[in-house]
């Protein structure tokens, strides 16, 4: 029988298929949604902070799915929260918000799905926040390579220095949330901000270049009067910049508005071009 169909009775949904369907656009972005939706219904557990890899975990499923069954249910690959896989959710989480799929089906901004992953993937949210820091055990500054979702174990983190799950974790803040594309000479802004930030900074130095960007949530008629009153030049959302161009120590204000001008930006920004 194969994994992750609605007749099992283990392993019925899988976040790596249900994350790669929006991440690879091989969907339309309806389907794209409900499969965001459905990861997050059935897979996110919010008392504990985790976004588990798979559910339900496996045990006697015949014929065998291989060494991830020989883990305890809850465990690593076999349903506890695995890193890789809870990134690309954020990233997925992301991109549906960009793409103007800003709300899940139950009403909530996937800007703030995409954050709320983010904290219970990030070493210094779990092991600071009340609820996840007694039990994550691990070091506060590395990122673990999965965490535990089932009694008596649940939070507790696991395989610590996973530098894969950072490197991904670091594309994840950089790329989808603060939302930096950027190539070889030039980069715009898609951000994905949630809802409780009403600005980012962020300083960008490559090649012996450092550029600085204010993400402000403000509507660009007024953005243009903030950017002349810092002297920050204004870059609007989906607009290209050819970085290597501009000034070294340059400040530029990002006018962040809401979700549907967003979707809105990058849809006259690639008209444009």
């Amino acid at each position: 029988m194969p994994l992750g169909t609605g007749d099992n009775q283990e392993c019925r949904i899988d976040l790596v298929a249900q994350a790669w369907a929006v991440l690879s656009d091989a969907a339309p972005l309806a389907l794209q949604s409900a499969a965001m939706d459905a990861a997050d219904s059935h897979l996110v557990d919010r008392n504990a902070g985790l976004v588990k890899l798979l559910a339900p975990p496996l045990q006697v499923q015949q014929p065998s799915a291989g060494y991830i069954q020989a883990y305890p249910p809850g465990v690593r690959e076999n349903g506890g929260q695995y890193a890789h896989a809870a990134v690309w959710a954020l990233m997925a989480q992301a991109r549906l918000h960009q793409a103007g799929s800003t709300h899940s089906a139950t009403g909530v901004s996937r800007a703030d799905l995409a954050y709320a992953y983010f904290t219970y993937l990030s070493p210094a949210h779990r092991s600071t926040a009340t609820h996840t820091g007694e039990a994550y055990g691990l070091e506060p500054y590395a990122m673990a390579g999965d965490v535990y979702a089932a009694p008596p174990y649940t939070g507790q983190g696991g395989w610590s220095w996973y530098t894969g799950a950072a490197g991904l974790m670091h594309r994840a803040v950089v790329e989808s949330i603060f939302g930096l594309q950027q190539g070889a000479s030039h980069l715009c802004f898609h951000p994905c901000l949630p809802s409780h930030w009403p600005q980012a900074e962020m300083t960008l130095r490559r090649d012996g270049k450092t550029l600085h960007f204010l993400l402000l949530r403000m509507r660009t008629e007024d953005a243009i009067a903030e950017a002349a009153r810092r002297g920050h030049t204004l870059l609007e959302v989906g607009i290209h910049l050819n970085w290597t161009a501009a000034p070294h120590g340059r400040s530029f204000l990002v006018p962040v508005h809401s979700p549907a001008s967003v979707f809105d930006a990058v849809q006259n920004a690639q008209g444009a071009q």
